[in-house]
Protein backbone atom coordinates (compact mmCIF):
# COMPACT_ATOMS: atom_id res chain seq x y z
CA UNK A 1 0.00 0.00 0.00
CA UNK A 2 1.62 3.54 -1.25
CA UNK A 3 2.04 5.86 1.59
CA UNK A 4 -0.10 8.81 1.52
CA UNK A 5 1.84 12.07 1.42
CA UNK A 6 0.08 15.17 2.61
CA UNK A 7 2.61 17.30 3.93
CA UNK A 8 5.61 18.55 1.91
CA UNK A 9 9.42 19.75 3.14
CA UNK A 10 11.62 21.38 1.27
CA UNK A 11 15.54 21.91 1.83
CA UNK A 12 16.96 24.44 0.05
CA UNK A 13 14.77 28.24 -0.82
CA UNK A 14 17.01 28.89 -4.17
CA UNK A 15 15.80 28.67 -7.58
CA UNK A 16 14.77 25.25 -7.56
CA UNK A 17 13.76 24.82 -4.03
CA UNK A 18 11.56 27.58 -4.13
CA UNK A 19 10.05 26.17 -7.50
CA UNK A 20 9.36 23.15 -5.99
CA UNK A 21 7.09 24.51 -2.47
CA UNK A 22 5.50 26.84 -5.40
CA UNK A 23 3.75 24.20 -7.17
CA UNK A 24 3.05 22.27 -4.26
CA UNK A 25 1.60 25.07 -2.52
CA UNK A 26 -0.17 25.87 -6.46
CA UNK A 27 -1.60 21.72 -5.96
CA UNK A 28 -3.08 22.21 -2.49
CA UNK A 29 -0.04 20.05 -0.74
CA UNK A 30 0.72 22.39 2.54
CA UNK A 31 4.81 23.18 2.31
CA UNK A 32 7.78 23.27 5.10
CA UNK A 33 10.55 25.83 3.71
CA UNK A 34 13.66 25.60 4.93
CA UNK A 35 17.56 26.82 3.89
CA UNK A 36 20.54 27.53 6.45
CA UNK A 37 19.10 30.81 7.25
CA UNK A 38 15.68 32.93 7.77
CA UNK A 39 17.14 35.43 5.11
CA UNK A 40 17.50 32.82 2.56
CA UNK A 41 13.71 31.42 3.33
CA UNK A 42 12.59 35.17 3.25
CA UNK A 43 14.13 35.59 -0.65
CA UNK A 44 12.47 32.60 -1.30
CA UNK A 45 9.20 33.47 -0.16
CA UNK A 46 9.53 36.56 -1.91
CA UNK A 47 10.37 35.15 -5.01
CA UNK A 48 7.42 32.71 -4.73
CA UNK A 49 5.05 35.74 -4.35
CA UNK A 50 6.61 37.42 -7.68
CA UNK A 51 6.11 34.52 -9.77
CA UNK A 52 2.79 33.53 -8.68
CA UNK A 53 1.64 37.19 -9.14
CA UNK A 54 2.96 37.13 -12.51
CA UNK A 55 0.93 33.90 -13.56
CA UNK A 56 -1.95 35.71 -12.27
CA UNK A 57 -0.95 38.50 -14.61
CA UNK A 58 -1.03 35.97 -17.18
CA UNK A 59 -4.51 34.93 -16.40
CA UNK A 60 -2.50 31.12 -15.88
CA UNK A 61 -3.89 31.72 -12.06
CA UNK A 62 -6.16 33.54 -10.12
CA UNK A 63 -5.46 36.07 -7.53
CA UNK A 64 -7.77 33.61 -4.83
CA UNK A 65 -5.00 30.63 -6.44
CA UNK A 66 -2.51 33.02 -5.36
CA UNK A 67 -3.28 33.51 -2.05
CA UNK A 68 -4.38 30.61 -0.87
CA UNK A 69 -1.33 29.08 -1.82
CA UNK A 70 1.15 31.41 -0.18
CA UNK A 71 -1.44 30.68 2.82
CA UNK A 72 -0.05 26.70 2.48
CA UNK A 73 3.88 27.85 2.64
CA UNK A 74 5.77 28.31 6.28
CA UNK A 75 9.46 28.69 6.84
CA UNK A 76 10.89 25.90 8.83
CA UNK A 77 13.94 27.43 10.01
CA UNK A 78 15.29 24.16 11.47
CA UNK A 79 14.86 20.62 10.55
CA UNK A 80 13.06 19.66 13.61
CA UNK A 81 9.94 21.75 11.80
CA UNK A 82 9.71 19.31 9.53
CA UNK A 83 8.76 16.40 11.52
CA UNK A 84 5.22 16.29 10.40
CA UNK A 85 6.30 16.23 6.48
CA UNK A 86 5.15 12.75 4.82
CA UNK A 87 7.73 13.50 1.81
CA UNK A 88 10.70 15.97 2.52
CA UNK A 89 12.94 17.12 -1.35
CA UNK A 90 16.00 18.52 -0.76
CA UNK A 91 17.24 20.76 -3.10
CA UNK A 92 20.57 22.22 -2.18
CA UNK A 93 23.47 22.65 -3.91
CA UNK A 94 25.11 19.97 -6.64
CA UNK A 95 27.59 18.95 -3.85
CA UNK A 96 27.26 14.94 -2.75
CA UNK A 97 29.04 16.06 0.73
CA UNK A 98 26.33 18.96 1.60
CA UNK A 99 23.77 16.44 0.76
CA UNK A 100 24.70 13.93 3.05
CA UNK A 101 24.93 16.24 5.89
CA UNK A 102 21.91 17.09 5.11
CA UNK A 103 20.27 13.60 5.08
CA UNK A 104 22.46 12.89 8.08
CA UNK A 105 20.64 15.35 10.10
CA UNK A 106 17.29 15.10 8.80
CA UNK A 107 16.73 11.76 9.10
CA UNK A 108 17.46 12.13 12.90
CA UNK A 109 14.66 14.30 13.44
CA UNK A 110 11.92 13.60 11.14
CA UNK A 111 9.08 10.35 11.07
CA UNK A 112 10.13 7.04 10.39
CA UNK A 113 8.21 6.24 7.80
CA UNK A 114 8.80 9.57 5.65
CA UNK A 115 9.83 9.74 2.46
CA UNK A 116 13.07 11.11 1.69
CA UNK A 117 13.76 12.60 -2.03
CA UNK A 118 16.58 14.62 -3.97
CA UNK A 119 15.98 17.00 -6.80
CA UNK A 120 20.11 15.80 -7.90
CA UNK A 121 20.29 16.42 -11.49
CA UNK A 122 23.02 13.82 -11.89
CA UNK A 123 24.36 12.27 -8.41
CA UNK A 124 23.92 8.83 -7.80
CA UNK A 125 19.98 8.19 -6.29
CA UNK A 126 21.58 4.86 -4.64
CA UNK A 127 24.83 6.09 -2.99
CA UNK A 128 22.55 9.19 -1.40
CA UNK A 129 20.21 6.40 0.27
CA UNK A 130 22.89 4.58 1.69
CA UNK A 131 24.24 7.69 3.55
CA UNK A 132 20.43 7.92 5.11
CA UNK A 133 18.76 5.67 7.80
CA UNK A 134 16.18 4.94 4.61
CA UNK A 135 17.41 4.07 1.86
CA UNK A 136 14.06 1.91 0.76
CA UNK A 137 11.81 5.52 1.65
CA UNK A 138 14.32 7.10 -0.52
CA UNK A 139 13.99 7.94 -4.07
CA UNK A 140 15.03 10.75 -6.95
CA UNK A 141 12.54 13.60 -7.85
CA UNK A 142 14.18 15.61 -10.45
CA UNK A 143 12.09 18.43 -11.29
CA UNK A 144 13.45 21.08 -14.03
CA UNK A 145 13.81 24.52 -14.54
CA UNK A 146 12.25 26.66 -14.19
CA UNK A 147 9.99 24.58 -11.66
CA UNK A 148 6.58 26.22 -12.56
CA UNK A 149 6.93 26.32 -16.43
CA UNK A 150 8.69 23.00 -17.14
CA UNK A 151 6.11 19.65 -17.73
CA UNK A 152 8.54 16.95 -16.80
CA UNK A 153 10.07 15.12 -13.35
CA UNK A 154 12.27 12.84 -13.67
CA UNK A 155 11.82 9.84 -11.15
CA UNK A 156 14.85 7.44 -9.97
CA UNK A 157 14.76 4.65 -8.35
CA UNK A 158 18.31 3.62 -6.32
CA UNK A 159 18.66 0.04 -6.07
CA UNK A 160 17.09 -0.35 -2.22
CA UNK A 161 14.02 2.11 -3.51
CA UNK A 162 10.79 -0.22 -2.27
CA UNK A 163 7.13 -0.45 -4.23
CA UNK A 164 5.70 2.04 -1.99
CA UNK A 165 7.51 5.37 -2.33
CA UNK A 166 8.30 4.87 -5.73
CA UNK A 167 4.37 4.27 -6.38
CA UNK A 168 3.59 7.42 -3.95
CA UNK A 169 5.76 9.79 -5.62
CA UNK A 170 4.42 8.97 -8.39
CA UNK A 171 0.68 9.75 -7.65
CA UNK A 172 2.44 12.78 -5.87
CA UNK A 173 3.81 14.38 -9.11
CA UNK A 174 0.59 13.88 -11.07
CA UNK A 175 -0.98 15.80 -8.45
CA UNK A 176 1.26 18.30 -9.55
CA UNK A 177 -0.11 17.93 -13.22
CA UNK A 178 3.59 17.06 -14.22
CA UNK A 179 4.78 14.17 -16.70
CA UNK A 180 7.02 11.61 -15.13
CA UNK A 181 9.65 10.32 -17.45
CA UNK A 182 11.23 7.27 -15.08
CA UNK A 183 14.79 7.21 -15.85
CA UNK A 184 17.24 4.21 -14.25
CA UNK A 185 19.99 5.24 -11.57
CA UNK A 186 22.98 6.18 -14.06
CA UNK A 187 24.84 9.46 -13.94
CA UNK A 188 22.65 12.72 -15.10
CA UNK A 189 19.77 10.37 -15.54
CA UNK A 190 17.81 11.08 -19.02
CA UNK A 191 17.89 14.66 -19.57
CA UNK A 192 21.16 15.84 -18.74
CA UNK A 193 22.80 13.22 -20.41
CA UNK A 194 21.78 13.64 -23.61
CA UNK A 195 21.45 17.76 -23.03
CA UNK A 196 24.39 18.70 -21.72
CA UNK A 197 26.99 16.63 -24.05
CA UNK A 198 25.38 18.81 -26.59
CA UNK A 199 25.98 21.94 -24.96
CA UNK A 200 29.55 20.74 -24.05
CA UNK A 201 29.59 19.99 -27.92
CA UNK A 202 28.60 23.29 -29.00
CA UNK A 203 31.06 25.27 -26.37
CA UNK A 204 34.09 22.74 -28.15
CA UNK A 205 32.13 24.41 -31.26
CA UNK A 206 33.25 27.30 -30.72
CA UNK A 207 36.68 26.50 -29.26
CA UNK A 208 37.62 25.03 -31.80
CA UNK A 209 36.45 28.44 -33.99
CA UNK A 210 33.94 26.35 -35.96
CA UNK A 211 31.85 29.47 -35.36
CA UNK A 212 31.78 31.97 -32.98
CA UNK A 213 28.76 32.38 -30.21
CA UNK A 214 26.11 34.51 -32.17
CA UNK A 215 26.48 31.75 -34.99
CA UNK A 216 26.16 28.50 -33.07
CA UNK A 217 22.86 29.79 -31.22
CA UNK A 218 21.18 30.98 -34.33
CA UNK A 219 22.07 27.61 -35.87
CA UNK A 220 20.21 25.32 -33.15
CA UNK A 221 17.67 27.94 -32.86
CA UNK A 222 16.64 28.52 -36.76
CA UNK A 223 18.12 25.19 -37.85
CA UNK A 224 16.79 22.71 -35.05
CA UNK A 225 13.97 24.58 -33.80
CA UNK A 226 15.81 24.68 -30.46
CA UNK A 227 13.37 27.26 -28.36
CA UNK A 228 17.02 28.94 -27.01
CA UNK A 229 20.70 28.23 -28.46
CA UNK A 230 22.61 25.75 -26.54
CA UNK A 231 25.40 28.50 -25.21
CA UNK A 232 22.49 31.09 -24.31
CA UNK A 233 21.11 27.71 -22.63
CA UNK A 234 24.58 26.93 -20.54
CA UNK A 235 24.20 30.73 -19.21
CA UNK A 236 20.80 30.15 -18.16
CA UNK A 237 21.61 26.86 -16.53
CA UNK A 238 24.98 28.40 -14.97
CA UNK A 239 28.09 27.42 -16.67
CA UNK A 240 29.45 26.20 -13.25
CA UNK A 241 26.39 23.53 -13.05
CA UNK A 242 27.21 22.46 -16.70
CA UNK A 243 31.10 21.96 -15.66
CA UNK A 244 29.63 19.82 -12.61
CA UNK A 245 27.16 17.27 -14.54
CA UNK A 246 30.10 16.83 -17.31
CA UNK A 247 32.55 15.50 -14.71
CA UNK A 248 29.82 13.12 -12.98
CA UNK A 249 29.45 11.59 -16.30
CA UNK A 250 32.76 11.85 -17.38
CA UNK A 251 33.85 10.02 -13.84
CA UNK A 252 31.04 7.92 -13.62
CA UNK A 253 30.72 6.46 -17.00
CA UNK A 254 34.50 6.94 -17.61
CA UNK A 255 34.14 7.98 -21.50
CA UNK A 256 36.10 10.18 -23.67
CA UNK A 257 33.12 11.38 -25.44
CA UNK A 258 32.28 13.04 -21.78
CA UNK A 259 35.29 15.18 -21.42
CA UNK A 260 34.91 19.13 -20.23
CA UNK A 261 35.50 21.77 -22.83
CA UNK A 262 38.65 23.40 -21.70
CA UNK A 263 36.91 26.37 -23.09
CA UNK A 264 34.12 25.65 -20.05
CA UNK A 265 36.54 24.92 -17.55
CA UNK A 266 38.37 28.56 -18.19
CA UNK A 267 35.06 29.76 -17.80
CA UNK A 268 34.18 29.09 -14.76
CA UNK A 269 37.96 29.59 -13.74
CA UNK A 270 37.36 33.26 -14.67
CA UNK A 271 34.17 33.44 -12.34
CA UNK A 272 31.77 33.97 -15.35
CA UNK A 273 29.22 31.83 -14.75
CA UNK A 274 26.46 32.89 -17.13
CA UNK A 275 23.41 34.96 -16.08
CA UNK A 276 24.33 34.74 -12.58
CA UNK A 277 27.52 36.62 -12.41
CA UNK A 278 26.17 38.93 -15.44
CA UNK A 279 28.82 37.29 -17.97
CA UNK A 280 29.58 33.97 -19.70
CA UNK A 281 29.16 33.37 -23.08
CA UNK A 282 27.59 36.67 -23.47
CA UNK A 283 27.53 40.09 -21.12
CA UNK A 284 24.80 40.39 -19.29
CA UNK A 285 26.06 44.05 -18.10
CA UNK A 286 24.59 46.01 -20.58
CA UNK A 287 20.81 46.75 -22.08
CA UNK A 288 20.97 43.59 -24.11
CA UNK A 289 22.92 40.79 -24.13
CA UNK A 290 26.56 40.66 -26.50
CA UNK A 291 28.77 37.91 -27.23
CA UNK A 292 32.23 37.10 -25.59
CA UNK A 293 33.60 35.84 -28.16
Amino acid sequence: MAANIQTIGVIGAGQMGNGIAHVCALAGFPVMLNDISPDRIKAGLATINGNMTRQVSKNTISEDARKSALALIKPAEKYEDLVNCDLVIESATEKEDVKRKIFADLCAVIKPEAIVATNTSSISITRLAASTDRPENFIGIHFMNPVPLMELVELIRGIATNDSTFEASKTFISKLHKTIAVSEDFPAFIVNRILLPMINEAIYTLYEGVGNVEAIDTAMRLGAHHPMGPLELADFIGLDTCLSVMQVLHEGLADSKYRPCPLLVKYVEAGWLGRKTKRGFYDYRGEKPVPTR
